[in-house]
């Protein structure tokens, strides 16, 4: 129970990641508020309905706040695809939420002396920051904004506050079972889960994290690592 009398504010907190960070935390005795477009039950959390895309409902949910916080998740993002399909308003509003978000409520927190001593930022980018599938612009631009908005915010709450990132890869949230070459491409053997990142994230939280900040952790199992040749480790190009 080592967040017990501590305060822990998570974006995204209705589903997949989001939802395993809010459960995580309330397992070690955090108190937890959610910020969320969706209606999800959160036993035990604290919940504002609302879109963070928006400056007047970030500037209500931190009014809304009754005491400081201590852990900050920035978890929030989505996708809208990308050169294809993706329209100008599409593409600005996933930026919004992925990267103008997390950095206004941070502003917002430090300028109502909401941000409490020695807290944690921790901002949840992807992969998809240095590696990207055809027609992912919108969301792979937002994951590259948030891994640089890290950097420059854990220098400029040196003393303040610790920021660091995570970018998961390949992680399930449906509870599904992936084997054969979905697992074995993997080099830890498996598709990741969503229990891999909430418990990297209460690392990062806790005071055995106390001398990192300003990095990007990948939780991808390997991936990223992997050189690809034809017809070596299961790899078959077909033309």
């Amino acid at each position: 129970m080592e967040f017990t009398n501590k305060h822990t504010v998570i974006t995204g907190g209705a589903n997949g990641i989001g939802r395993c960070i809010v459960e995580a935390f309330l397992r070690e005795g955090a108190a937890v508020t959610v910020i969320d477009m969706g209606n999800r039950s959160l036993d035990g959390a604290k919940f504002f309905h609302g879109d963070i895309a928006e400056k007047e409902v970030l500037e209500r949910f931190v009014d809304s706040l009754d005491k400081p916080v201590n852990c900050l998740i920035n978890n929030a993002c989505i996708g809208r695809g990308g050169l294809l399909d993706c329209s100008y308003k599409d593409f600005e509003y996933v930026q919004r939420v992925g990267v103008t978000a997390p950095f206004y409520l941070t502003h917002l927190l430090m300028q109502k002396d909401l941000l409490a001593p020695n807290a944690s930022i921790v901002n949840i980018s992807s992969t998809r920051a240095r590696q990207s599938q055809p027609n992912t612009e919108a969301y792979s631009a937002a994951k590259g904004g948030i891994s640089a908005l890290t950097h420059a915010m854990a220098v400029s709450l040196s003393g303040k506050a610790r920021v660091n990132a995570i970018s998961p890869g390949w992680i399930d949230t449906t509870g599904g079972a992936f084997d054969g070459a979905d697992a074995i491409q993997h080099p830890a053997g498996r598709v990741g889960i969503t229990s891999d990142i909430s418990e990297m994230v209460l690392f990062i939280c806790s005071d055995k994290a106390g001398f990192i900040t300003g990095e990007n952790i990948t939780i991808d199992g390997g991936m990223s690592r992997l050189m690809i040749y034809h017809n070596d480790h299961g790899w078959k190009f077909n033309d």
